[in-house]
């Protein structure tokens, strides 16, 4: 099974988001897993990204509000 994976500027420009919001995101564990492959080489698996999102995706504001009532 080969694994896909997405550079930090790929991550940056598919979801439109300032870099400095990823990088708030690692520091937080609010963002997505991510590998550190270098000193300075990150990387993200597409399966986490997907995994990530879908934990995130609600069908109302209620029902985002009462997950994290849940937690």
């Amino acid at each position: 099974m080969t694994e896909r994976f997405l550079t930090e500027r790929d991550l940056f420009s598919t979801f439109n988001i300032p870099a400095r919001t990823a990088q708030r995101w690692r520091v937080s564990g609010d963002g997505p897993p991510f590998v550190r492959v270098g000193k300075r080489r990150i990387l993200y698996r597409e399966t986490d990204i997907s995994t990530w999102m879908e934990k995130r995706t609600f069908a109302s504001r209620a029902a985002e509000l009462a997950q994290q009532v849940a937690t």
